[in-house]
């Protein structure tokens, strides 16, 4: 049964070699005069890549004001740097250098400079809607978050340790300059991390109870398969160009809504638990992405048992068994043993961490508060179901 639905990606893609080369352009045409440029780590000023965006910006005689130091999981401590910097400098357009962590820290200093009144921590504590946000764009070196191209934006307030969500189309990017050979020179770990970042974009559309859509799911199955394929090329061959252009268009299309489409309430129970885990440890999202999906697969896997059989055929290509559990099992045996060929972890010990019981109800309480008392489109999960599926990942 396919779901009514609303299908909406305004955010222009330059995609291909050479094309940051064009921001200043694209800069020009969505009306940026005075534009705070964000990076992350001095990689981005070390590569001469900073400089190649910057320096035409300003020869066209825009102004731009330079921000560092995004880390992952982002925090925000530097999302309110950003907004006293803008109001300072009088910015009008933010452009993202670097990854999800730097888009989603543009989006929030955006957020907060079109509404100086508030606190903008206030709309990732659910406690007020935004009502304006300053365009933003990126120039894209990681495929993973999706980011630059969805609603989304994920911010740690490192004080409290609460990583929370929010999402908007008010901050949907104005253009996303996608060159996949700015990703070549990213660490093997980083690069599979935000495979299985784009996979889980997916697959948390693609696990629901609520009614389908059958070329919905023929997309989210082909994309699901390309990734995996190209993730075991990159593992092995990181200067690959074309697996790498195959894995940053599929990081675009897996968080912009198009695998959703139809299927009725997404679930994204998984990302809400992994990010407790990154609030509290700092663990690389992907990665503890990987971690934790396997114990909460296994925990809903018998609510919504013809999804996980269609998965492990479809995508994982396994044999049926005896019985839909078993094809089931299969499956998520297979993407167990996926995940370990490409260096990701499985479970907590292989991701690093060792939690403590008091630990784990701690997270499994913050993230039942964040998602409101309780979250899930495959199966409806509570607090307690929370601390199983955590102490399962153990």
């Amino acid at each position: 049964m396919a779901n009514n639905f609303t299908f909406y990606s305004p955010t222009e893609i330059v995609f291909g070699r050479g094309t940051h080369a064009e921001t200043a352009r694209y800069v020009q045409k969505y009306h940026g005069s005075k534009v705070l440029v964000v990076y992350g780590s001095e990689r981005v000023v070390q590569s001469g890549l900073l400089e190649s965006v910057v320096a035409p910006m300003r020869a066209v005689g825009l102004g731009c004001h330079l921000l560092g130091g995004v880390v992952p999981n982002p925090h925000l401590g530097k999302v309110y740097e950003g907004i006293e910097l803008g109001k300072r400098e009088g910015v009008d357009f933010l452009l993202a250098v670097g990854g999800g962590s730097v888009i989603d820290t543009v989006k929030a200093i955006a957020y907060g400079l079109a509404e100086p009144e508030h606190d903008v921590w206030e709309l990732f504590a659910g406690k007020r809607t935004a009502k304006a946000c300053l365009p933003v764009a990126s120039v894209l070196t990681i495929a993973a978050a999706g980011s630059e191209s969805s609603n989304s934006c994920v911010i740690t307030n490192e004080n409290t340790k609460e990583k929370r969500a929010y999402d908007d189309d008010l901050a949907r990017p104005k253009f996303a300059v996608m060159n996949p050979e700015l990703t070549l020179t990213l660490p093997d770990y980083q690069t599979e991390s935000g495979c299985a970042d784009i996979m889980m974009h997916t697959m948390e559309r693609y696990f629901t109870s609520m009614g389908n859509l059958e070329l919905t799911d023929a997309i989210a199955e082909a994309l699901l398969r390309t990734v995996m394929e190209n993730a075991k090329i990159l593992h092995a061959d990181p200067a690959n160009y074309d697996a790498r252009a195959e894995i940053m268009w599929a990081g675009s299309l897996a968080h912009n809504g198009l695998t959703g489409c139809g299927n009725g309430e997404s679930d994204f129970v998984t990302h809400m638990l992994e990010h407790e885990m990154g609030g509290m440890f700092d663990v690389t999202h992907g990665a503890g992405l990987a971690a934790v999906w396997p114990s909460w697969a296994r925990y809903v896997c018998g609510s919504i048992l013809p999804r996980f059989v269609r998965y492990a055929v479809n995508v994982m290509g396994v044999e049926p068994g005896a019985t839909d559990a078993e094809t089931a099992e299969k499956g998520i045996r297979a993407m167990e043993d996926f995940y370990r060929s490409i260096g990701m972890p499985t479970n907590m010990r292989e991701l690093g961490i060792a939690p403590t019981d008091d630990q784990l109800r701690a997270m499994a309480a913050s993230c039942a508060a964040a998602c409101g008392g309780s979250k899930g489109a495959a199966r409806v999960l509570y607090e307690e179901d929370m601390y199983n599926v955590y102490k399962m990942a153990l």
